[in-house]
């Protein structure tokens, strides 16, 4: 089912962004980029609140972060509760971060993992459902501060 992917980060993952740009248009999802548009320095928050902002009003259905270790963008999406950004350098990691967190944005450490993995990280995130059950009632309780 085609889906609307918000992609973003900084400039160590401007190149990694190009490339899961291609999965996804491979996949038939619809892309919202929110940046950055070159390697040149950036400031990763710049791109990662309104990313955020969108997975959160619904303007897309999940969003995609990269930047050289996946800790700022993750740590900086993850200031919003109603976000569950998940930081994955495993396809399992990945999997794992939808069926049991509901995870709505990957975050991909692009200096720490190939592009292969990351492609494939990318397909099984956007292929992998939530479980619900116990596991909502475990992520109901996130949000709580």
């Amino acid at each position: 089912m085609a889906q609307t992917i918000a992609i973003g980060g900084d400039h160590a993952g401007y190149t990694y962004k190009a490339m899961v740009k291609e999965v996804l248009a491979e996949l038939g999802h619809q892309i919202k980029d929110f940046g950055p548009d070159s390697d040149a320095s950036v400031d990763y928050p710049d791109h990662v609140h309104p990313l955020a902002k969108a997975v959160i009003k619904k303007e897309v259905d999940l969003g995609i972060l990269i930047c050289g270790s996946g800790n700022g963008v993750a740590i900086t999406a993850n200031k919003y509760k109603e976000i569950r950004a998940a930081l994955c350098w495993q396809v399992e990691l990945a999997e794992l971060a939808r069926q049991h967190n509901n995870a709505n944005i990957l975050c991909i450490p692009a200096r720490f993992v190939t592009e292969e993995v990351a492609k494939d990280m990318v397909r099984a995130f956007l292929t992998t459902a939530f479980e619900g059950g116990r596991h909502q009632t475990r992520v109901d309780k996130i949000a709580a501060c």
